[in-house]
């Protein structure tokens, strides 16, 4: 640390009016140059006393001129001798405090930055922090500060050892490995980046797809907006967050045993996210056709039609949440055939895209030929489409016969085209 500018310092170099001046001076010192050191130094735009004040420290007299360009090693031979200072940058730190070398605090800070992501044990943690968008995360985060982003990073990793959970509530989870109940609540930091973390490990969400495919490898963006996409994601660590929420609708599905997983036969039946995770069924379910809907009156429909004779058959409810993705996903590991059908409207397709990306189903009378059908079958005054179209993944014809013809249908006015398939007897 440079000592204090003594009297003739002052004279030399110091006062208010020499103020402009030394700031361009310091600015020289600290965008130097890593890797070499600084030769000469070149100052524009001079006024006649800035002009005085460098000549005086060059030991010579000079006529005036607007720019001066002089060697940073004579004025640092002039001051040392003199006793002043110890060199130019020392004058001038003596006066107006230090000066930070620009490129060497950012290498500093990154050096930082770097420790912090090495220090992190968790393999999935550390995957994400390599990559600009997980670092970027966790300097929002942690508000750029390096010590509290190491704190996040512990707590994080804590978090992800104890994942998959099989039916812990977040709560929990939250009490037992951070001291805070209310540590991973949606909002926090830690949660926050636990999320992010898991979210990489899991199928995308559909908000991620937005009606295209992507490569999981890719990587998500880290968008985490959503309570719901939050609830999902928990849930497919085994962790409940309001576990009795919106649970899955469901007929006939085959169970191996009578433990009653598979419901009421014959009767629609709800499974909640709290069961799933718990003390999930076990699925009697390889090679077997499971069809999914996207509309609980169909489920019912086809209760009313076929009963305990009904082929199994799931309710995604509009857009799954995390007990519909929960089942889906059983079932997929199960080796079910899963077959898909929805409204034929533009959220339909983007449902559809989801369901059939992220847990392996194939369409169930579901594309342009059955489209054009149904169509012909509407009333006169069918309900339009409305929205941004969503490209089907399935069938490229599908989007193309719902905008030359611009018609919505509902699942339930194809009821009749489905319900054949789903005699089981």
């Amino acid at each position: 640390m440079s000592a204090p500018a003594d009297d003739r310092l002052q004279r030399l170099l110091g006062g208010e009016h020499l103020a402009p001046l030394r700031r361009r001076l310091r600015r020289r010192f600290e965008r130097a140059p890593l890797d070499r050191a600084i030769g000469q130094i070149r100052v524009d735009g001079l006024a006649a006393e800035e002009h005085t004040a460098l000549a005086s420290l060059l030991g010579r007299p000079q006529r005036y001129a607007g720019s001066l360009q002089f060697d940073l090693e004579l004025i640092d031979g002039n001051l040392r001798r003199s006793g002043v200072a110890r060199s130019l940058r020392d004058a001038l730190e003596r006066l107006d405090g230090p000066i930070t070398h620009v490129a060497e605090a950012r290498l500093r800070l990154e050096l930082r930055w770097s420790a912090v992501v090495d220090s992190c044990p968790h393999p999935d943690l550390l995957s994400m922090l390599g990559k600009a968008e997980g670092i970027g995360l966790l300097k929002r985060l942690a508000r750029q500060d390096v010590a509290m982003a190491s704190e996040l990073c512990r707590s994080a990793e804590a978090v992800l050892r104890h994942l998959p959970a099989k039916g812990v509530t977040r709560s929990q989870l939250a009490a037992s490995v951070l001291g805070d109940a209310h540590a991973l609540d949606n909002g926090q930091a830690v949660a926050t980046l636990v999320l992010a973390v898991r979210r990489r490990l899991g199928p995308p969400s559909p908000e991620d797809e937005d009606g295209q495919a992507q490569p999981a490898s890719d990587g998500p963006p880290l968008r985490l907006g959503s309570a719901e996409r939050a609830r999902d994601i928990w849930a497919r660590a085994g962790v409940l967050v309001n576990q009795l929420a919106r649970p899955a609708l469901f007929l006939n599905l085959p169970t191996k045993s009578t433990d009653g997983g598979g419901g009421r036969t014959g009767e629609p039946s709800y499974l909640s996210l709290r069961s799933l995770l718990r003390s999930p069924p076990s699925w009697d379910a390889t090679g077997r056709r499971v069809f999914v809907c996207e509309n609980p009156n169909l489920v019912a429909i086809a209760a009313d039609r076929w009963g305990r004779h009904c082929a199994p058959l799931i309710c995604t409810d509009g857009m799954p949440a995390a007990s519909q993705r929960a089942l889906l996903s059983q079932l997929a590991q199960a080796d079910a055939r899963l077959c898909y059908h929805g409204d034929f409207d533009w959220p339909g397709l983007r449902i559809g895209n989801h369901v059939m990306r992220a847990y392996g189903a194939t369409p169930w009378r579901f594309g342009a030929a059955d489209y054009v059908a149904a169509a012909r079958m509407a009333p006169s005054r069918a309900q339009r489409l409305d929205g941004g179209a969503v490209e089907a993944s399935w069938d490229e014809a599908l989007a193309t016969a719902m905008r030359e013809l611009g018609i919505a249908i509902a699942e339930e006015a194809t009821a009749a085209a489905l319900l054949p398939d789903l005699d089981d007897r």
